[in-house]
């Protein structure tokens, strides 16, 4: 699949899938770029602002300030690898703790379904912007709370007490 942008949504570069399914990014000077891969800048923050594609060494090779400026075709295959790259379960309830000391073991629904995880120390709760929160395993997973105000009350009491 080739995206190639119209004469009105005019776009530095162009974007292709080459047959064992990477990315190719032909530059606007023709130069080809194969095996890139989009990186967020604020993947929680700002998960639609400031966008890098970097090669295979990570060399950055195209700067997207927001994927909004960025002509649909080009979009929907630079999201579709973002999706197939990025991993962040939403904690939409949690269920249990084994414990309100840590290390703990956390029963909790999500957006993909129930699972649980060992919560190491405290620090690995991070408090983002608009009452999200960042929650590390001790496997190095991410877990996110989009907004722990919008949480059923008992999760939102067993959250307090880590907090």
């Amino acid at each position: 699949m080739t995206a190639h942008p119209t004469e009105s949504d005019a776009a530095p570069f162009q974007l292709e899938r080459e047959p064992h399914g990477r990315l190719v990014l032909i530059a606007a000077d023709g130069t080809r770029h194969e095996g890139v891969v989009p990186v967020r800048a604020f993947p929680i923050a700002a998960a639609q602002e400031g966008l890098s594609m970097v090669d295979g060494d990570g060399r950055e090779v195209v700067w997207v300030p927001s994927l909004a400026s960025v002509p649909a075709g080009l979009r929907g295959l630079i999201e579709e690898e973002l999706a197939s790259r990025e991993f962040t379960p939403v904690i939409e309830r949690i269920v249990e703790v084994s414990t309100f000391s840590t290390p703990s073991v956390w029963q909790v629904e999500t957006d993909r379904g129930p699972t649980s995880f060992v919560l190491k120390a405290e620090e690995d709760i991070r408090r983002l912007p608009d009452g999200a929160l960042w929650i590390s395993d001790s496997h190095g997973i991410a877990f996110l709370v989009r907004d722990r105000r919008a949480l059923d009350r008992r999760s939102r009491r067993v959250l307090e007490r880590f907090l």
